[in-house]
C-alpha cells in the first residue's frame, strides 16, 4: 500500500539524484534509505556500509546466485 508523505524539498532532490545512479524510482530510493536507516538503528554495532550491502544482497534475484564451494587444501 502506498501513502502520500510530505518530505523536505532538499531531501526530495537528493533522492531524485541518487535514484538515477541506483536505477530506482524516487519513491524507491526514499524507501531504501528508510530501510537502511531503520536497520542501522536496530543494529548499532554494525557498520552502515555493511547494513547497506546486506539489504542490497537480500533484494537480489536468487536465480543469479552461485553456490559457495570451499577450496580444498592439499595436505
Amino acid at each position: 500500500m502506498s501513502m502520500p508523505v510530505r518530505i523536505d524539498d532538499q531531501l526530495y532532490e537528493q533522492a531524485k539524484a541518487a535514484s538515477k545512479g541506483e536505477c530506482r524510482t524516487i519513491a524507491g530510493q526514499l524507501e531504501f534509505w528508510a530501510k537502511v536507516g531503520k536497520a542501522a538503528l536496530d543494529n548499532p554495532d554494525l557498520p552502515i556500509e555493511f547494513v547497506r550491502e546486506l539489504l542490497i544482497a537480500r533484494a537480489e534475484d536468487r536465480k543469479h546466485l552461485t553456490q559457495f564451494k570451499p577450496r580444498q587444501f592439499r595436505a
